[in-house]
C-alpha cells in the first residue's frame, strides 16, 4: 500500500489525534507511574478492536495486529510513555495540570502517533504477519526496555525487528533524519564522595577543605577528555551536581560531585572510569582527603543496523521526498533506552522534524511542546514502515 494513502487517512483523523496528545500533555506522568497514560492507551487500542496487554514493566502496554495476508514475521513499533520532572512554563489550554510534572520531551506525541497508527492499520491490516505495537514505560532514565526485556518481551513477542522513532527540535516539520550506524550515544553516572576535615570557615588551616579540592577536581575531570581520549571520538564528561556545606561560616566535612559521561564506543567507558578515578585519587591525596567514586550503569549506545536503517530512509522518502531524509545527520550525544532492545534484534531509531528550536522548542524545556502538525506524518510512516517490511 503507498505511503500517499496512509498520509491521506491520517490527515483526515488529525483533529481527533490533536485531541488526544493534548489529553496526554496535560496529565503527564513519570517513570513506572504511567497508569493513567496506560488505561488510555489501553482503551484507545480496544477501540480499534485490539486486546491490550498490560503490565509488563509496570506500566507497559503492548498490543499485537495480525494482518490479513497470512503467515509472515513479526515486527514491533515502539514509543515511550512517561513525563519528565519539569515544571512546565506554558499557558495554553492543555499545559500540564500536574504540579512539577511535564511533558519536555515530547512522549504525548509519540504515544499518539504510535496510536495512531495502530488504528490505520488495525482498519486495513494489508501485509502479512503482524505487528506489535509497543508502549513502553520510563524512558526517562528508568530504563523501561531493559525491565521489557528482562521481563521476557522477547520470550512473548519474538520480533524479527524493532523500530522506533523520536521528534528531533531543530529539524525541519517535514523532514526525517535517517542514521546507519549509532544514532545515540551510551551513557553512564558517577558519584564522587570527598572527606576531609571540617572546621570554622575562619581558621582554614586546621581543616581539610572538600570544597577547595571538589572545585580543583571538576576542573581537574575536563581534561579526561580534553587530554586523554582521541579528540576524533566523540566523548562528553559533564559534572553536574556539587553539594558541600550548609552553613555560610563552616568549612564541611563532605563534599558530594556527580555527572554523567556520554560516547558511542563502550571500550571508552573503560578508559573514562579508569582515568576519572586516577585524577580523582590524585586530587584527594594532594588535599588530604578520602575518596570514593560509584558508578551507573546507564544506556548503551543506540546503533541502528544497516538495512532496516535503509528500509526506514525508503519508507520516508516515499512520504515526503528523498532530499527531506537525511542520512547524514549528526549523531546525538543524547542517550535512549531503545537501545536495550537493539542489543537483541536488529532494528532502526530515527528522528522526525519537529520544527525550528528557537524560543524554547528544545527538548527538556519547560517551554517545549510537541508540534502537532506532524502527528498525520509520523502515524501514516508509522503504517507505511509496517506494511512496506510485511509486504503481503
Amino acid at each position: 500500500m503507498e505511503a500517499g494513502h496512509w498520509l491521506a487517512r491520517a490527515r483526515a483523523r488529525e483533529s481527533i489525534w490533536r485531541e488526544w496528545r493534548h489529553e496526554l500533555h496535560a496529565h503527564p506522568e513519570l517513570a513506572y507511574e504511567e497508569r493513567r497514560t496506560a488505561a488510555f492507551v489501553a482503551r484507545q487500542l480496544r477501540s480499534f478492536g485490539l486486546e491490550p496487554i498490560e503490565g509488563l514493566a509496570g506500566t507497559g502496554v503492548v498490543a499485537v495486529l495480525e494482518g490479513r495476508g497470512g503467515d509472515g514475521p513479526m515486527i514491533a513499533l515502539r514509543a515511550d510513555m512517561d513525563a519528565l520532572p519539569v515544571a512546565e512554563a506554558n499557558t495554553f489550554a492543555h499545559a500540564s495540570r500536574e504540579p512539577g510534572k511535564m511533558h519536555a520531551c515530547g512522549h504525548d506525541g509519540h504515544t499518539t502517533m504510535l496510536l495512531a497508527a495502530a488504528e490505520l492499520l488495525a482498519a486495513e491490516p494489508a501485509f502479512s504477519g503482524s505487528v506489535v505495537f509497543v508502549f513502553q514505560p520510563a524512558e526517562e532514565g528508568g530504563g523501561g526496555a531493559r525491565r521489557m526485556v528482562e521481563e521476557g518481551f522477547f520470550e512473548r513477542f519474538p520480533v524479527r525487528e524493532l523500530y522506533g522513532m523520536h521528534n528531533w527540535p531543530g529539524l525541519p516539520a517535514g523532514q526525517f533524519a535517517v542514521h546507519s550506524g549509532p544514532v545515540m550515544a551510551g551513557t553512564e553516572r558517577f558519584r564522587i564522595a570527598l572527606r576531609g576535615r571540617g572546621t570554622h570557615a575562619a581558621m582554614p588551616h586546621l581543616g581539610k577543605d572538600v570544597v577547595v579540592a571538589g572545585a580543583a577536581l571538576v576542573q581537574a575531570l575536563q581534561t579526561v577528555v580534553s587530554r586523554q581520549v582521541d579528540p576524533l571520538q566523540p566523548v562528553v564528561l559533564s559534572v553536574t551536581q556539587f553539594h558541600a556545606g550548609h552553613a555560610f561560616n563552616v568549612i564541611p566535612e563532605e563534599a558530594e560531585l556527580a555527572g554523567t559521561v556520554r560516547a558511542f564506543a563502550p571500550e571508552l567507558f573503560v578508559r573514562i572510569r579508569e582515568e576519572l578515578e586516577r585524577i580523582g585519587k590524585g586530587v584527594a591525596d594532594a588535599f588530604g582527603l578520602s575518596l570514593r567514586v560509584e558508578w551507573d550503569e546507564g544506556y548503551p549506545p543506540t546503533i541502528n543496523t544497516a538495512a532496516e536503517a535503509a528500509r526506514c530512509a525508503e519508507v520516508a522518502a516515499a512520504l515526503v521526498g528523498a532530499q527531506n531524509v537525511r542520512r547524514e545527520e549528526p549523531p546525538s550525544m543524547g542517550a535512549e533506552d531503545f537501545a536495550f532492545f537493539l542489543q537483541h534484534r536488529p532494528g532502526a531509531y530515527v528522528w522526525i522534524g519537529n520544527g525550528a528550536s528557537e524560543g524554547g522548542c528544545l527538548l527538556h524545556s519547560p517551554h517545549y511542546d510537541f508540534n502537532d502538525e506532524i502527528l498525520p506524518l509520523g502515524a501514516a510512516y508509522w503504517a507505511a514502515l509496517a506494511t512496506h517490511v510485511l509486504a503481503a
